[in-house]
């Protein structure tokens, strides 16, 4: 690294940490413990204000759970993220746990009572998550107990032992959700990444064998089946057999909510720039806990960051759009936050794998277009969805898929390898 990239590098570093410690961290922990009735509040407006919005939602209630775990174990003497995680898992086991099948409930009022006691297995992962995180912050068994109750009832619910994967949609009973909308009949690379992401941290604190083995299997089935190899992009939806199908907005995921529910296909060639890079860091991960060694799949990686770069970066203002065909132009230059943040994470790590510059300079200019357009700093958060030029298109901080999550761990990750590359370089 060159002493201008050494100087840029340390100026961003502080920055983060900044932002991280001053900004997110203290918006959450003001706004977003429901002081009234426990669990976590998740909506506001533009200018950081209480949207009215109060359901809480399984995504957003653990990921606070999982951000404030995660947070403590980077400042252990901030006592309050651990108090009010644990407050926070016992609002959810409370109120979520689904006592006659198991499982989670997708949707309950502010106070708690049921309003859509789905099966989603993107929730379930996001449980799967949060609760292996709380705890290896707690130290308290409960969390690994219920985290590993929920694997073993994808596995007896949801695995599809015929074509490999798990079945997404599921009704209270665990039973198929219908067709189309309800995609009973889909399966997707995202809820399976997240089912990655979730193994991961389970197979982390428990060190279960089977945890690891499920783990290797999701990570295999996602290559397989999920990626086009040949030019280095996810597919977005699947039949249940694993043909490529065009992506439609699916009930009870973030574009059908955001769209209003809005039922818009699009091609079976469509790929998210985020999930892509998303997977790749993710994957790394992975493959530290299962100790594996990076370069099994390193030509892999470097074609999803490539086609990230080629097709999905603003070289011109920095910045990821949100989606495209597999070869060509991106066909939305919108500017979504969750997709920013991830690839934040993405070129950090792919520069620590890779050594390219390119990487560091991707991920420089990333940070330079949120820092001037999606940061909000007078409240610490970031804004949702931008347009190509910053201009802000739907300016809400907080919304019930947003929390902590996306915001939070690409600043905590981004501070931990800042740090490494700063020392290695030092």
């Amino acid at each position: 690294m060159n002493a201008n990239l050494s100087s840029s590098m340390s100026i961003i570093y502080k920055e983060i940490c900044d932002h991280l410690e001053k900004g997110i961290l203290q918006f959450w922990i003001d706004n977003g413990i429901d002081k009234e009735y426990g669990g976590f509040l998740t909506s506001f407006d533009q200018n950081g204000k209480p949207s009215g919005d109060t359901d809480k939602y399984i995504v957003t209630q653990t990921r606070m759970i999982w951000g404030l775990s995660s947070l403590y174990l980077e400042y252990p003497y901030r006592k309050e993220f651990l108090k009010e995680a644990e407050k926070g898992v016992d609002f959810f086991l409370g109120h979520f746990w689904d006592k006659k099948h198991g499982g989670w409930i997708w949707r309950t009022t502010r106070q708690g009572a049921p309003k859509d006691k789905a099966k989603i297995v993107y929730g379930e992962s996001f449980a799967i998550y949060a609760l292996s995180e709380y705890t290896r912050a707690s130290g308290k068994p409960v969390g690994l107990e219920y985290a590993s109750k929920t694997f073993d009832l994808l596995e007896k619910y949801c695995a599809d032992n015929l074509n490999g994967g798990y079945y997404e949609n599921l009704k209270e009973d665990w039973t198929l959700e219908e067709k189309g909308f309800w995609a009973g009949d889909r399966k997707s690379i995202d809820i399976h990444m997240h089912l990655m992401e979730a193994f991961t941290s389970l197979a982390q604190c428990s060190s279960a064998e089977i945890h690891m083995r499920r783990l290797s299997e999701v990570i295999n089935l996602i290559i397989a089946k999920m990626i086009d190899v040949d030019r280095g992009c996810g597919r977005n939806q699947f039949d249940l057999a694993f043909n490529p199908i065009p992506a439609i907005n699916i009930n009870r995921t973030w574009n059908s909510e955001r769209l209003t529910q809005k039922i818009e296909e699009k091609s079976s060639d469509s790929t998210s720039y985020g999930h892509n890079i998303e997977l790749v860091w993710l994957l790394n991960r992975a493959l530290k806990v299962l100790k594996m060694p990076i370069s099994s799949y390193a030509d892999l990686e470097e074609k999803l960051i490539s086609h990230t770069l080629q097709y999905g970066f603003d070289r011109t203002s920095g910045g990821l759009y949100r989606e495209g065909p597999h070869i060509g132009p991106a066909s939305n230059t919108d500017k979504e936050w969750w997709q920013n943040c991830e690839a934040l994470i993405g070129f950090l790590d792919a520069y620590q794998t890779f050594g390219k510059d390119e990487y560091l300079y991707a991920f420089i200019q990333t940070w330079n277009f949120a820092k001037l357009h999606f940061i909000d700093h007078a409240i610490g958060e970031w804004r949702q969805l931008l347009d190509k030029d910053g201009n802000v298109k739907i300016g809400n901080i907080g919304n019930p898929w947003k929390a902590i999550y996306h915001t939070g761990r690409s600043m905590l990750e981004c501070k931990k390898r800042c740090e490494s590359i700063l020392k290695h370089n030092a």
